[in-house]
């Protein structure tokens, strides 16, 4: 019941009420970035969604316009080159992916649920169809990312995501909500730059 239906209405009342409550933050964060760097306030990166189809994921900009965007920031040799002033704090406290509470509520991606690949991580996509992770919507946070987040290798993370399909429940759901507060508050997980550990910080 949960999987199939209740999750999706618990998706779009929970994404807009936080919508609607951070309205005021939005429009602050979309002015100071206009500020702090050229280029737009959003930036757009495709992904692979439910069912491995395809769609633009929405973030607030914290890279400069001349960034790599198809390729995850851990295989950035100088990543600090790239990421604006306002980027390192929209990153470190990840309120540049608010955004994807538009994603949400537009049926793309779900509030918990595996992290959206990048549509050319074949690897990444390839273990997750073993594990049936690419058969339900990515997730604003997920499983994998309240258990290491940047530093888990592709396997593990793979595995983790399985893991959450098996155990999705409403309570599952609300653990994992409450486990990736506490890893924003302690910047858990965060890795910039190359490293043979980490799988992902997207741009």
């Amino acid at each position: 019941m949960y999987r199939n239906y209740l999750k999706r209405l618990f998706d779009v009342v929970s994404a807009l009420m936080v919508f609607i409550l951070l309205s005021p933050l939005f429009l602050i964060l979309c002015l100071l970035i206009k500020l702090d760097s050229k280029g737009p306030v959003f930036f757009k990166q495709r992904r692979i969604g439910k069912n491995k189809a395809e769609f633009l994921i929405l973030k607030f900009r914290s890279m400069r316009t001349d960034a790599p965007k198809d390729q995850p920031t851990h295989l950035l040799k100088n990543p600090d080159a790239y990421i604006t002033k306002l980027g390192k704090f929209l990153r470190k406290t990840s309120l540049d992916e608010l955004p994807q509470l538009i994603n949400i509520i537009a049926g793309q991606m779900s509030v918990v649920g595996p992290r959206p690949a990048l549509y050319n991580q074949d690897d990444l996509i390839s273990l997750r169809d073993e594990y049936k992770a690419n058969d339900v919507r990515p997730g604003l946070t997920g499983w994998a990312q309240v258990n290491g987040r940047d530093e888990l290798p592709i396997d593990i993370k793979s595995k983790l995501d399985g893991e959450y399909i098996e155990r999705m429940s409403f309570l599952f759901d609300l653990k994992c909500i409450a486990l990736t507060f506490r890893s924003v508050s302690t910047a858990e997980g965060i890795v910039e730059g190359q490293s043979s550990n980490t799988l992902e910080r997207e741009n």
